[in-house]
């Protein structure tokens, strides 16, 4: 009777341990997203998924303050409209506005404030951009046209296959996906599903396939970004959240700790797991108005910079074309609204954006926790470029 008992109790033991963490990761990924949850967890992620913490810097340096106010109407499509009204409307978070290098603007919502560290979603694919940028930089890797099973070799016979570093950064890998986060049964959501069960991101990874030529049609692959986090980890022999720490993290003077969340093998979720103050992620688009230097040190090469917001490809240009699945341009990780595209962001879903204006020497920095995104997603995104756009004329226009 006791072995029975004993075996009972092992056996509880290990389903609480192994079956029901994982069966709860399961029921938050799929209330992630709804309205009475999502500005919780989007600023709670670790408490959902594993993490791998990214240390404050050793000397961390706060952003220099010039406060001034706001423009407060935009137009969007020929319509005057009220800019506090709309910020209320995405269910905007928090908003930084620095010029030159000072801030001008900050202000939070929703239970948020300049200590909490919120979800950046494919904000981060602009992270991992520039950690490729410094990688080929120092000489690990060899050329953006190589091959990414040059140093991946679990890749070869998978989607892929052959295609460039380059192809990978502009997604136009012509690997086949689909991003739609309102299906229910798109690859972005079993990805999040699998994740959740358990499967390793590189695992999933290995699953897609090729549907069109490399190099020809830009579509937006969240994977893609994925691979390029392999690629850091292998070239690098560390990390990605110590490789950013190393490289950025510290030498920004970053005045928070930060986190990446992890898959089950500790790999982090390079395509959208980066968690940070929105201080920090301002500085991050700092970092960029600079041309990639911070003080005396040239963090990121400058011809990487100009790169990331290049579209050297028909296929990625600003506009409505046959060679791209959407409307704004594409450049290493960073998107080009166009007209005029002299301006360009990191982008997430949910309305998370570092917005830089080279012109103006603007940035903005906004998180967002609008569980309205996937009914509005073409309209949310373009009228925020209307927002920023006004915020950056009017800032620049009182100096």
């Amino acid at each position: 009777m006791k072995i029975l008992i004993y075996s009972v109790l092992f056996l509880t033991l290990l389903v609480s341990i192994f079956i029901f963490p994982k069966a709860l990761r399961v029921h938050k990924v799929k209330t992630l997203y709804d309205k009475d949850k999502i500005v919780y967890n989007f600023l709670n992620m670790d408490k959902i998924f594993p993490t791998r913490e990214i240390k404050a810097s050793k000397n961390p340096k706060p952003l220099k303050r010039n406060i001034k106010t706001l423009p407060e109407t935009f137009f969007f499509e020929g319509e005057e409209k009220n800019l506090q009204e709309y910020l209320d409307y995405f269910w905007s978070d928090g908003m930084i506005v620095l010029h030159k290098n000072e801030m001008v603007y900050e202000n939070y919502w929703l239970g948020n404030n300049e200590n909490k560290r919120h979800i950046s979603w494919s904000v981060a694919k602009s992270f991992i951009s520039a950690l490729v940028g410094i990688a080929y930089e120092e000489g690990l890797i060899d050329s953006l046209d190589d091959p990414v099973t040059k140093y991946l070799d679990d890749f070869k016979e998978t989607g892929y296959d052959g295609v460039t570093i380059k192809d990978i950064l502009q997604m136009s890998s012509g690997v086949l996906f689909n991003e739609d986060y309102a299906d229910y049964d798109s690859d972005i959501n079993r990805f999040g599903r699998a994740v959740a069960t358990g499967t390793s991101m590189r695992d999933f990874s290995k699953t897609l396939t090729r549907e069109r030529e490399p190099g020809t049609y830009m579509h937006y692959v969240s994977i893609n970004t994925q691979v390029l986090g392999f690629l850091l980890q292998e070239v690098t022999n560390k990390s990605i959240s110590q490789y950013l720490y190393n490289k950025i993290w510290n030498p920004l003077g970053m005045e928070d700790s930060a986190y990446f969340i992890l898959d089950d093998v500790k790999d982090e979720f390079a395509l959208g797991g980066l968690n940070a103050t929105l201080r920090d992620y301002a500085k991050f688009g700092l970092l960029y108005l600079q041309n990639g230097r911070w003080n005396d040190n040239q963090i990121i090469s400058k011809q990487w910079i100009e790169d990331s917001h290049s579209t050297d490809g028909i296929h990625l240009v600003p506009g409505e074309r046959e060679t791209s699945s959407n409307p704004w341009g594409y450049g290493y990780q960073w998107w080009v609204p166009g007209f005029p595209d002299t301006d360009y962001t990191a982008s997430g879903v949910y309305n998370q954006y570092i917005y830089i204006d080279p012109l103006s020497e603007i940035v903005i920095a906004k998180t967002s926790s609008n569980y309205k995104y996937t009914s509005e997603l073409q309209m949310s995104k373009d009228m925020h470029m209307a927002m920023f756009r006004a915020i950056a004329n009017h800032i620049s226009s009182i100096d």
